[in-house]
């Protein structure tokens, strides 16, 4: 064993231990926030140092992500800054290109390299924690890379949330219909949670924002999801599927089951039942994959690409190395079957970096790991402003107690009491006071302007999918 890491005197760390890890979401953030609480002394004595290399200097609470959209919450209340929470860490704002875990190095790219003019910058480290997440799941469906917008950073939501409204901009000042109806189209692709609450706020959003145009009425809109399975959120059960179906079908929305997207090519939404929808929205919501940088690390894989991981959430077959959340293959011990593993959600991710970072302070110490084990509690989901499903500890719910249920639940789950208080005074706020309808699209390229009147021509507009979404 590295003697960094193992001589113990007295339960306490003799050497500087360094420990890495990479990405700064649910559980980068958590385990970081766990060990230098667990690590308190060690860090004050300088017997250890964490550095979290993250994408972004915050983290993204992303069930909170589709009342960003929909103007409910602000979206500097649906991030956590990463430098306020873990101020015993170093934050490094950059993305790890690969990992030799066999020489304990991982590179990565900042926001410096390309003005440095350097290759990326190599980290050290004796404990990796590998938890960069996942992206979207994007198949080669023509069109879909020019025309198609995620749905999976804040970004994104902020930047779906204009484009609608600037769509309904779109609709009420043009003569020609066929224009009007692709813009006041709107195709969701993906039956789960991200596309179901996604499409249930923005619907919600766009009916109330339609009173105010003279010419636009609601249902002069179509909403389409599109699911490839004959179900949607599965998690919640059958039955709650079956009513979030009703429910959706009941406000006009279009859902096609068993229905895949086949094309969305100049601008016209093919799907495999032979129905063509002229749109100028669609959005992907169809399942994420591990991130791409476990393509470039010797960590061992499931043959769907995640790590593969023991019950103590470290790296099977390796020592020094861990892993959780999406990005890896956690064995549920609580499934009574073999091979089953945990689901890549929030629920198992926050937990299963708590015992991550315990287990590293453990290790580090000389001490017996636990091991995780979470029976899964049940799914809450919201359709919309007072509408939503729930199932919890095989209880169903539907309807106004099932949303105020997701409201509860994730209030309570959002991290820093700064943000518990800001959300629940928006939310407060939202009540009183009439819902917000302006559309900043300007904010996705603000030089533009600058750049017309010092007489050259303005930028073209960036891609729907910002880093990390493809």
């Amino acid at each position: 064993m590295d003697k960094r890491k193992r001589r113990v005197r007295h339960g306490m760390v003799k050497e500087r231990a360094r420990i890495l890890v990479v990405g700064g979401g649910y559980v980068g953030m958590y385990t970081a926030l766990r060990l230098q609480r667990k690590l308190k002394a060690e860090l004050r004595r300088g017997e250890a140092e964490i550095t979290v290399v993250t994408p972004d200097p915050y983290m993204t609470y992303q069930p909170f992500l589709p009342e960003a959209a929909a103007g409910s919450i602000s979206p500097r209340h649906v991030v956590v800054p990463l430098r306020r929470v873990l101020d015993r860490c170093q934050v490094v704002v950059g993305e790890a290109q690969s990992v030799d875990h066999a020489r304990r190095t991982a590179a990565v790219t900042t926001l410096a390299t390309e003005e440095e003019g350097r290759g990326a910058r190599l980290f050290r480290y004796d404990e990796l924690v590998l938890a960069p997440g996942s992206v979207s799941r994007v198949l080669p469906v023509p069109g879909l890379a020019d025309h198609g917008i995620g749905f999976k950073t804040v970004e994104e939501a902020i930047g779906l949330r204009n484009h609608v409204i600037e769509q309904m901009d779109i609709a009420s000042s043009t003569r020609d219909p066929a224009l009007r109806d692709a813009a006041l189209t709107f195709v969701f692709v993906g039956g789960g949670y991200a596309g179901v609450e996604a499409l249930g706020e923005l619907e919600n959003m766009a009916r109330y924002a339609a009173r105010y145009y003279h010419n636009v009425a609601p249902d002069d809109m179509k909403w389409i999801l599109v699911e490839a399975t004959d179900r949607v959120l599965p998690e919640v059960g059958a039955e709650l599927g079956r009513y979030t179906v009703s429910e959706l079908r009941r406000r006009n929305v279009d859902v096609r089951l068993g229905t895949r997207l086949e094309s969305c090519a100049d601008r016209v939404a093919v799907l495999s039942d032979g129905s063509r929808f002229p749109t100028r929205t669609v959005v992907w919501t169809a399942g994420v994959r591990p991130h791409p940088v476990l393509d470039a690390t010797d960590l061992p894989r499931t043959d769907h690409g995640k790590l593969r991981c023991t019950a103590q959430l470290s790296i099977e077959g390796t020592t020094h190395a861990w892993a959780a959340g999406d990005a890896a293959a956690v064995p549920d011990v609580t499934a009574g079957e073999p091979g089953r593993t945990c689901a890549p959600n929030a629920q198992h991710a926050l937990r299963q970096a708590r015992v991550l970072g315990d287990n590293i302070a453990h290790a580090l110490r000389g001490e017996p790991l636990e091991t995780y084990a979470h029976r899964y509690a049940g799914s809450v989901a919201s359709l919309g402003h007072h509408q939503g499903v729930a199932q919890v500890y095989g209880r169903r719910l539907k309807g106004y107690p099932a949303w105020f249920m997701h409201r509860a639940y994730h209030l309570s789950r959002v991290p820093t009491v700064n943000r518990k208080a800001r959300v629940l005074a928006e939310w407060v706020l939202a009540g009183l006071f009439k819902r917000e309808i302006v559309s900043l699209g300007s904010l996705e390229h603000p030089r533009a302007e600058f750049e017309l009147a010092a007489g050259g021509k303005p930028s073209p507009e960036p891609p729907h999918n910002p880093k990390g979404s493809s």
